[in-house]
């Protein structure tokens, strides 16, 4: 039996996120969902910032000027990531997990979506949230289900909005 040729991973890392990324630890994270997704070739660019820079490009890419948790983009074939890690630590602690777990999920989500993954509709959220889950039982990892937060989040913005 023939054994599969390893195929180097193309990643590049620009970590200004605070607690940094352990570099070993992304490159994992980027290869289970590379190999989940049967895509091991996809060059994946990673910038791990706060809210503040992801704001900036959220505005400046998708017209909204809010902080968001991951924006991904498919360019030229490769995978650009932009996770906030000031809302990963956030939400973490809010719902007590490791904020490396939190950057995971992010990661996965965003190079999901240049996969060819979307949330929008419930069937296609359902196989989303079906695939992070695969791919974060894949390194051991576990965070709060995403669709819980999402309600937890919307009732706390309209808690917050019911005060002003």
């Amino acid at each position: 039996m023939k054994r599969a040729r390893a195929v180097p991973l193309q990643l590049e890392v620009l970590d200004r996120g605070r607690p940094r990324t352990p570099r070993p630890f992304l490159a994992r994270v980027v290869r289970a969902t590379l190999a989940f997704a049967e895509r091991p070739d996809l060059a994946v660019s990673l910038l791990l910032t706060d809210d503040r820079e992801i704001a900036r490009l959220h505005a400046e890419h998708l017209g909204d000027p809010t902080p968001t948790d991951v924006m991904s983009f498919l360019v030229d074939d490769a995978a650009e990531i932009v996770v906030s890690v000031q809302m990963a630590r956030r939400v973490a602690r809010e719902h007590g997990h490791e904020p490396r777990a939190e950057v995971a999920l992010y990661v996965v989500h965003g190079l999901l979506h240049t996969l060819g993954f979307d949330d929008v509709r419930a069937r296609d959220r359902k196989r989303m949230r079906a695939a992070e889950r695969e791919v974060l039982a894949m390194l051991g990892l576990e965070v709060h289900a995403v669709d819980a937060r999402e309600r937890v989040v919307a009732a706390s913005a309209s808690r917050r909005a019911s005060r002003r």
